[in-house]
């Protein structure tokens, strides 16, 4: 195979391929194989392989020689790709048939564009954060635990007084001035004390009232109240209790525990392992920080050629996750973009245009700070790193089709160890 390479601009790389009269051949015979097993011709069942000279003799040379001409042009793009060091970004384009004897193609194929990134990236030394866990911050984690799964049990005893975090049923109306306030009428309204969904200071104000107690609850309302229609007003609330349910907290036994996370612990273990999950989610969320602050640096001494092809699809991507994301919170992007007053396309020119540019300048920038480092992940590493992802895993079932996925040469496989790479590119620019 003979090659002449040129670069266009807009990262358009121009190829002229000749291919050897001897693999025309072999591509010939391809020809001939493909027509055996997949033709129908009179006299012979379907899925019958046909002989050789019947084949011949029924498709005459020329529709032999066109099919051969295709499955050659695949196998002389594919051999070129791998010859130039080629990573196409688009489907790529015939653009001539030079010739059929030799056979010579004129193709064009859309490339990663350009980049260039001074010797001096090298320099950069940024400061890792460093992360810890405190006990408050583990009680305060248990504690949102136990306030989701705390039931309601209805009280029925006269004196009882209502406590923080347990449920009761008003009815209200807010006045100002002895006139009644429109929008303050509620009848039997649910709230859980301390829930903090009114105004600061009239749940708390609940607190200690009783079962058909009628309060009367001065409340002044903040000067940065979100409804301006409240704000900075000196109200009283009137308020009667007409039920009252009582919080009752879960019990964190093992076999609670074994519900929530799919492992029989006891209380001590379960703040190891919530301890372990903060740390893991500041963790996660320091390296978005990090990744943020080093393609900042890496930008100013980067010159890379986007062109506008590429990066309508980056953002026709990111469009996409967005509204899979609404989507999966029951949010419509058509009612999202009428709340903001704009249409589909000053959306993505405004608010994914910024985003999309951003990380195809990331991901382009650590594809070539890759080719200039060579790092590359070891078979342990990989061992160590699938171990830890399993290890978050306990049905044996999971971990059965989890082990399965992550065989290598598997596109999860890949996946991880792509991802593995970028991380300790990443990691060499951080102090620790």
């Amino acid at each position: 195979m003979k090659i002449t390479r040129n670069n266009l601009e807009k990262s358009i790389v121009e190829l002229i391929v000749e291919e050897t009269v001897e693999n025309v051949a072999k591509s010939r015979s391809k020809a001939i194989e493909h027509l055996q097993k997949n033709a129908e011709v009179k006299w012979f069942r379907k899925w019958a392989k046909i002989p050789a000279d019947v084949v011949v003799r029924q498709f005459w040379d020329e529709h032999i020689n066109r099919i051969a001409i295709d499955f050659s042009i695949d196998t002389m793009y594919k051999d070129a790709l791998r010859k130039e060091w080629l990573i196409p970004v688009a489907q790529w384009e015939i653009k001539e048939i030079v010739s059929e004897n030799p056979l010579t193609i004129k193709i064009h194929i859309e490339v990663l564009p350009i980049i260039e990134i001074w010797k001096d990236y090298k320099k950069i030394s940024l400061k890792k954060t460093p992360l810890s866990v405190s006990d408050e911050e583990v009680t305060n984690a248990i504690s949102d635990i136990e306030k989701r799964f705390t039931k309601f049990e209805e009280v029925t005893e006269a004196d009882y007084k209502a406590l923080l975090w347990d449920r009761v049923s008003i009815d209200t109306e807010g006045y100002e001035d002895g006139s009644l306030l429109e929008n303050t009428s509620m009848k039997n309204y649910p709230l859980v004390l301390g829930s903090n969904l009114l105004v600061p200071g009239f749940e708390e104000k609940i607190v200690w009232a009783k079962i058909n107690d009628e309060l009367e609850l001065p409340i002044d309302f903040p000067k940065d109240y979100h409804n301006s229609d409240f704000a900075n007003k000196k109200t009283s609330f009137k308020v009667k209790v007409n039920k009252i349910e009582k919080a009752v907290k879960p019990e964190l036994t093992p076999e609670f525990i074994e519900q929530l996370r799919g492992q029989k612990l006891d209380l001590e273990w379960f703040k190891n392992l919530i301890k372990a999950e903060i740390l893991d989610t500041k963790d996660s969320n320091a390296r978005i920080d990090e990744e943020s602050k080093l393609i900042d640096e890496l930008l100013k001494i980067t010159t890379i050629d986007i062109w506008e092809s590429l990066l309508k699809n980056q953002i026709e991507k990111v469009f996409s996750e967005i509204k899979e994301n609404m989507a999966n919170d029951q949010i419509k992007m058509s009612d999202y973009l009428e709340s903001l007053k704009l249409d589909e396309e000053a959306y993505k020119e405004n608010h994914v245009k910024p985003v999309a540019l951003k990380r195809l300048q990331w991901e382009l920038i650590l594809h070539k700070l890759w080719e200039l480092e060579k790092i590359e992940i070891s078979d342990e590493e990989m061992k160590t790193e699938i171990e830890k992802v399993l290890a978050k895993f306990q049905n044996p079932e999971v971990l059965e089709k989890l082990k399965n996925l992550y065989l290598p040469n598997s596109k999860y496989y890949a996946e991880l160890k792509q991802r593995m790479i970028y991380r300790k590119l990443i990691d060499s620019f951080f102090n620790k």
